[in-house]
C-alpha cells in the first residue's frame, strides 16, 4: 500500500485482479448483497489496511462501487458500503457527480431504500457542485421533479441559492418546468433569494411567466409580496 504510486508488474497484475473481482461482485445491476458482504468480511479479516482502498476504488470514468450501486438502486449494497465506515461519499466521478447526486435522481422502493438514501445524504456534502455544470444534487432533484428527494436534501442542509455555471438556481429550474409544488417546498423550507438572476438576466418569476406557468408565477408573486411587507 506504500508503493501504490509506483507499482511493479506483480502489483499491477494484482490490482487488475482485485478490480475485476470487486467490481464484478459489487458494481453490476445484478450484484447480490451477500457477495458484497462476503468480500467485505474477507478483506476485514485478512487485509484490513486494504479496506478503504478497495471500497473507494474507481474505474476509468471515476465511478466507484458506491456510484454504481446507487445508480442501480441496489440500496442494500449501499448500506453495506456505508457500514464499513471508510467509504468516501463525496468522491466525484469524471463528470463531477457524487453518489448523492445520482441518488437524487432515483426513486427507491419502500422506506428501507429511502432510509439508506437519508444516511448517504447525512454523511455527504449536499452542496458539492458538478465540475461540468456547476449543479448540485438539489438542482438535479428539482429538474427531474423528485419531490421526496428535494425535501430530503433541504432537510440535510442543501443551499437553494447556489447558482450553476449558467447562473440558474433550483427555484429557477422549478419555475422553468412548472413544478409548483417543488417551488413551494423551496420557498417554505429555505431562504430562497427571489431576486437572483441567471446569466441572461432572468429571475425565477420571469422564467415562470415566460413559460406560461401561471400557478408557479402566482406563488412567486405572493411570496415576494409577503416578504416586502
Amino acid at each position: 500500500m506504500n508503493n501504490m504510486d509506483n507499482p511493479n508488474d506483480d502489483m499491477r497484475k494484482a490490482l487488475v485482479i482485485l478490480f475485476q473481482s470487486w467490481f464484478g461482485a459489487a458494481a453490476e445491476e445484478t450484484s447480490k448483497v451477500s457477495s458484497v458482504v462476503a468480500h467485505v468480511k474477507e478483506v476485514k479479516r485478512n487485509s484490513p489496511s486494504l479496506m478503504a482502498f478497495l471500497i473507494n476504488l474507481a474505474d476509468d470514468n471515476g465511478n466507484t462501487v458506491l456510484h454504481y450501486s446507487v445508480s442501480h438502486c441496489n440500496y442494500s449494497i449501499v448500506s453495506v458500503l456505508l457500514d464499513t465506515g471508510v467509504v468516501d461519499v463525496n468522491l466525484q466521478n469524471n463528470a463531477g457527480y457524487t453518489a448523492m447526486m445520482l441518488a437524487s435522481l432515483t426513486a427507491p422502493d419502500g422506506p428501507s431504500g429511502m432510509e439508506v438514501v437519508r444516511r448517504l445524504m447525512e454523511l455527504g456534502n449536499t452542496n458539492i457542485r458538478s465540475s461540468q455544470t456547476g449543479q448540485t444534487a438539489l438542482h438535479l432533484a428539482v429538474r427531474h421533479g423528485r419531490v421526496v428527494m428535494v425535501r430530503l436534501l433541504l432537510s440535510c442542509g442543501a443551499d437553494a441559492n447556489i447558482q450553476d455555471k449558467e447562473g440558474i438556481t433550483a427555484l429557477m429550474f422549478a419555475s422553468e418546468r412548472g413544478h409548483t409544488h417543488i417551488a413551494r417546498l423551496l420557498l417554505e423550507r429555505s431562504q430562497c433569494d427571489l431576486n437572483l438572476a441567471d446569466k441572461h438576466g432572468r429571475t425565477a418569476l420571469s422564467i415562470a411567466t415566460k413559460g406560461s406557468h401561471s400557478d408557479t408565477a402566482t406563488l412567486l408573486k405572493a411570496h415576494a409580496k409577503a416578504r416586502a411587507l
